[in-house]
């Protein structure tokens, strides 16, 4: 049922406002927004969702699903809906190919490709299944192309093995010894999908608030109450999909974490109308295992344009997608961390790496040419970049998988890596599920590979 409140809409408040440091000082400043205990009535609502990205609106989604009638309200601090990681990803409805046997992200990557191509169908949402091929350029590249293969047979994907004459035949713009076909891979705009989902969950009743920056949070045996500019919230749960913010969310609401968001851009160009039918498909390099990114590769869009990348290079502003962008807070914030010292330890061999790739267009060049040998210099245009919110822990060590903490009545995803967007829907059914069993947990699944820009 949908519930009226009073008050405009708030503007964006900035992050800077909230002086905590720590759990203690995340108590003390939620101190000051004690409920009323008056106030408590048949206004709360029953779930509060923290962000609108495609987590926490499919989140609205399942709950809506599995409690009809309940009373939901979704709380976005911009003013539309997918802005950050959603709206900046790559578009791409992955197969699930680079996931171990029987783990969680294939489970759910498998589960959220076909829920995805099921929810465009239903709401008429352009894709296209356009497979994807993953091509092999040296002999050590084969070698890790059988292990792939192996991993597709186990993990039930459809695919095919081309030997170099039938690459070349199928793509005469694509150079490798062999490549590996996943034809299930498709493209979509994900910010399209946001949007009917938001649709969805208004007509049944929901109600979605935009231009809401919420400033502090404090649970209750109740309830949790969520302050904004505009005014206070009372719901029975809160769950936070917060994304490059699911750290400071967290805090703001006094859950002890052992991690950090560090946000890694990937960079990535445009290739001009010229070139946007190169490929058929979507075309990606074998992965090193011991880099931590899929490497640069070329992506169709559901527009008809094509685009190559990213790299994963440290980003010094959560929400900064010009190239130079700098947040002097988000800057002090990681400085002050230990875990990203020690991760940047552990990987400044890859860094320098990406970062020169970043900082040359010809490095970056030469990367695509491995395996298309006819693009130039003058193909890179119109640079973009997405943001990945990478969880880092206080060891140091990359949050590779999902990572959860849970209170009597909240529940913070605090790390929702590569594929969420395909995963999206089964996340968030898993959400609800979790959230409505009830209990303190923290839920971290075994590290699996990812991308910045995915």
């Amino acid at each position: 049922m949908l519930r009226a409140r009073s008050g405009a809409v708030s503007p964006k408040v900035s992050w800077s406002d909230l002086r905590h440091k720590d759990r203690k000082t995340a108590k003390r400043v939620n101190a000051s927004f004690m409920p009323d205990q008056s106030d408590l009535d048949s206004s709360m609502y029953d779930h509060c969702i923290i962000g609108g990205g495609i987590v926490g609106l499919a989140v609205a989604v399942a709950l809506q699903e599995r409690t009809p009638g309940a009373s939901i309200v979704v709380l976005e601090k911009e003013a539309e809906l997918a802005k950050h990681q959603t709206g900046h990803n790559s578009g791409v409805i992955h197969a699930g190919i680079y996931y171990a046997p029987g783990s969680l992200k294939a489970k759910l990557c498998r589960e959220g490709a076909e829920a995805t191509k099921r929810f465009c169908n239903e709401n008429r949402i352009p894709f296209e299944t356009c497979g994807k091929l993953l091509v092999a350029t040296n002999d050590a590249e084969m070698q890790r192309m059988e292990a792939l293969e192996d991993r597709a047979r186990h993990n039930g994907i459809d695919y095919t093995r081309l030997s170099t004459a039938k690459l070349r035949a199928d793509e005469p713009n694509i150079a490798g010894l062999g490549a590996l076909l996943v034809h299930s891979t498709g493209i979509v705009d994900y910010a399209i999908v946001c949007h009917a989902m938001a649709r969805k969950i208004e007509e049944q009743g929901g109600e979605i608030r935009r231009g809401v920056a919420v400033r502090a949070i404090h649970e209750h045996e109740k309830g949790v109450r969520i302050e904004s500019a505009s005014g206070a919230i009372e719901a029975r749960r809160l769950i936070a999909c917060a994304g490059l913010q699911s750290d400071r969310i967290a805090l703001m609401a006094g859950v002890k974490i052992d991690h950090r968001i560090v946000p890694f851009r990937g960079e990535y160009y445009a290739l001009p109308a010229s070139k946007a039918k190169v490929t058929q498909r979507l075309i990606y390099p074998i992965p090193d295992p011991d880099l931590p990114s899929l490497g640069i590769h070329l992506t169709r869009t559901i527009d008809g344009g094509m685009t190559v990348g990213p790299n994963a290079v440290l980003g010094f502003a959560r929400e900064g997608y010009v190239k130079g962008s700098f947040a002097l807070k988000d800057v002090g914030s990681m400085a002050a961390f230990a875990g990203f010292w020690k991760m940047a330890r552990k990987n400044w061999r890859s860094a320098i790496s990406e970062f020169a790739n970043s900082a040359s267009r010809a490095r970056y060049l030469k990367e695509c040419r491995k395996y298309c040998p006819s693009l130039t210099i003058d193909d890179l245009q119109k640079p973009q970049a997405g943001i990945r919110a990478q969880a880092v822990m206080t060891d140091g060590s990359l949050v590779h998988d999902f990572l959860f903490k849970q209170t009597e009545r909240m529940l913070h995803v605090c790390n929702a890596p590569s594929p969420a967007a395909t995963s999206a829907i089964p996340i968030g059914r898993m959400i609800v599920d979790r959230l409505l069993e009830g209990g303190t947990t923290t839920i971290s699944a075994s590290p699996a590979r990812e991308e910045a820009r995915a």
